[in-house]
């Protein structure tokens, strides 16, 4: 059974067929920028298993200025409500989900914090999730040391 997802105002569907994880909580300036919030908590999804329904008329896209190595930090939103959405044509094999656009359980729950270090002081990371800065995620993700 597929779980569907949306933006805030209902102009933006998808549907995906399972989520994979990981499940992150990353606290980088750009997604709390884009969420608004202490963070974005998003969730891999296989490219293959996505579907978007609707509403591409209504999606606006934002490339961020590189900071430190390209790709640049993508952002897409509903033009009505400004809800981050997936893109419609996502590339690659993997790509991430913004959690609270999902209308069903997505039977998957956080794994790690990432970014740490750029958490604001507000911001109390209590729960006993494992936490990763940039330079230990670039490492878990690729099993290289951070570059430069």
């Amino acid at each position: 059974m597929a779980i569907t997802g949306s933006c805030l105002c209902g102009s933006v569907t998808f549907e995906i067929d399972g989520a994979v994880g990981p499940f992150e909580i990353c606290h980088c300036n750009r997604c709390r920028k884009v969420s608004g919030s202490r963070g974005m908590a998003a969730v891999g999804v296989n490219t293959a298993d996505y579907r978007f329904l609707s509403g591409a008329e209504f999606i606006k896209a934002y490339a961020a200025p590189i900071l430190y190595a390209p790709p640049a930090y993508h952002s897409q939103f509903c033009t009505n409500c400004g809800s981050p959405v997936p893109p419609p044509d996502p590339q690659g094999d993997w790509f991430e989900i913004a959690a609270g656009l999902f209308n069903d359980p997505i039977n998957l729950k956080p794994d790690k914090h990432i970014y740490v270090e750029l958490t604001p002081d507000w911001d109390d990371l209590s729960d006993d999730l494992p936490q990763f800065t940039a330079r230990q995620l670039y490492k878990h993700r690729t099993g290289k040391d951070w570059p430069g």
